[in-house]
């Protein structure tokens, strides 16, 4: 008994001291090292920053997004980037419900687009390798292995113009006699 006692007298003491806390004049809070005009001002200048700023840097961030499947079509010699760039420009009229398919569509390697045309790079990688080949800053092999390619997109019949005659320019090529030097040979 005497226990209990102790401990009703200890809970009493509780809830007297806990009642004289919560009566307590509750002192003014404050959360800024700003006050008055200072804190007004710099919330004013926030909103408008947040008002002007914020959606344009969501907008570029969203378009830079948006134009990543084209970029990657582009490094990979993708042959159908041109397609890949419209999808990704309707993604972002749609937004961005395409973009995944751009995604994927710019990693994908197109198989049966070799079957029908006899390559799976696009028009401006072969003029790219041609414009090095004239240049001197492709070995003899490579030359060789490009002018196959060429010759293995003829064979189907898929040969625009300008690679008809970047075809006709690397066969000339071939019956140049070689600079050691241009050809990276010692």
């Amino acid at each position: 008994m005497v226990r209990s006692r102790f401990t009703n007298a200890r809970a009493a003491a509780a809830r007297l001291v806990a009642a004289a806390w919560l009566s307590a004049p509750a002192t003014p809070a404050s959360a800024s090292f700003l006050s008055g005009e200072t804190l007004d001002t710099a919330a004013t200048a926030l909103a408008w920053f947040v008002v002007c700023v914020v959606p344009i840097a969501v907008i570029v961030l969203f378009w830079m997004v948006h134009v990543l499947p084209e970029k990657i079509a582009e490094k990979r010699h993708h042959p159908q980037k041109d397609a890949i760039h419209t999808l990704c420009l309707l993604s972002l009229v749609f937004g961005g419900l395409l973009w995944p398919i751009a995604w994927l569509w710019a990693y994908s390697k197109p198989i049966g687009y070799r079957l029908a045309y006899g390559t799976e790079k696009h028009d401006d990688y072969y003029l790219e390798m041609g414009a090095k080949a004239k240049s001197g800053e492709m070995l003899r092999g490579d030359i060789i292995h490009l002018q196959h390619e060429l010759d293995g997109m003829a064979a189907k019949g898929t040969l625009p113009p300008q690679l008809k005659a970047l075809r006709d320019d690397l066969a000339a090529l071939r019956t140049e006699p070689v600079d050691p030097a241009k050809a990276g040979g010692a």
